[in-house]
């Protein structure tokens, strides 16, 4: 995985890797990032080859510029659909979201201005999400007489709470990251200047962890909560035990018993 995309060249978005973290930056900012087709594809390509790196640990998301993370989806492409592509439009992006949200590997969103319509949705797979004190987030889709279609009437209830979602959702209102981290809709406001250092350092700490162990975690955690909370506990037991045998598991504990930092490889 590398600026060029692996076997593929991007003209929308940007990678890069280092430290066993990968960038994606989505790079429309004369369109305020907003997604289109093309858009959507490439970051499926991205995210994808992030899963199959090894070297990978932990992904971090942004928008170029200092205007937009994402500000929605591409209103000329989306003008013209009819209902039949508009569903496989919405399915299309919908793919991405859960490759994203499931990806094995954290994913933090660096939210660094608006993050609407498809921007918010995105935000809302990631495993973390970090906001700029300039953000702005909304599901304004039904002041375009449409509905959200990259998962926001799912996970925006699921992670903000049924009324809280149906308020945004309903009345379409933009609200600031202040807003945005009083309802749990982010985990933290960072100071002006800061957003991607303090993701690096979330990231570092996620990397030096025992990553089967994360991607368990992650999968106990999106599975449990579609289930109930005693087949949760199933799948958190099974998972337990996969764990177990992992060569990190004998890793991690001799490395405490030693006193020493532990060198997990993914085995």
């Amino acid at each position: 995985m590398s600026s060029t995309g692996t076997a593929m060249q991007y003209e929308n978005i940007k990678v890069e890797k280092k430290n066993q973290i990968a960038y994606v930056a989505i790079a429309r900012p004369k369109v305020l990032n907003a997604l289109n087709k093309a858009t959507v594809e490439e970051l499926r390509h991205a995210f994808q080859a992030a899963k199959d790196d090894l070297e990978v640990r932990v992904v971090i998301v942004t928008g170029e510029g200092d205007k937009a993370f994402i500000a929605g989806a591409d209103i000329q492409e989306l003008a013209v659909q009819t209902a039949v592509t508009c569903k496989e439009y919405s399915q299309g992006g919908q793919a991405v979201i859960n490759l994203i949200e499931n990806l094995g590997k954290p994913v933090i969103a660096a939210i660094n201005g608006f993050a609407l319509g498809g921007g918010c949705e995105l935000a809302l797979a990631c495993t973390i999400r970090l906001a700029a004190p300039n953000a702005k987030f909304g599901q304004p889709e039904v002041k375009l007489g449409i509905v959200p279609g990259y998962g926001g009437t799912q996970r925006l209830p699921r992670v903000v709470g049924k009324s809280a979602a149906m308020r945004l959702l309903v009345t379409g209102d933009i609200i600031s990251a202040e807003e945005a981290y009083r309802i749990a809709l982010v985990d933290e406001v960072v100071a002006e200047g800061e957003l991607m250092a303090r993701a690096e350092a979330i990231a570092k700490k996620i990397v030096g962890n025992a990553p089967l162990a994360v991607r368990y975690v992650m999968e106990a955690v999106n599975k449990g909560l579609e289930v109930s909370t005693e087949e949760g506990l199933f799948i958190e037991s099974a998972l337990v035990g996969i764990a177990c045998s992992t060569d990190d598991k004998v890793e991690g504990m001799r490395a405490f018993i030693e006193k020493r930092p532990a060198l997990f490889k993914g085995k």
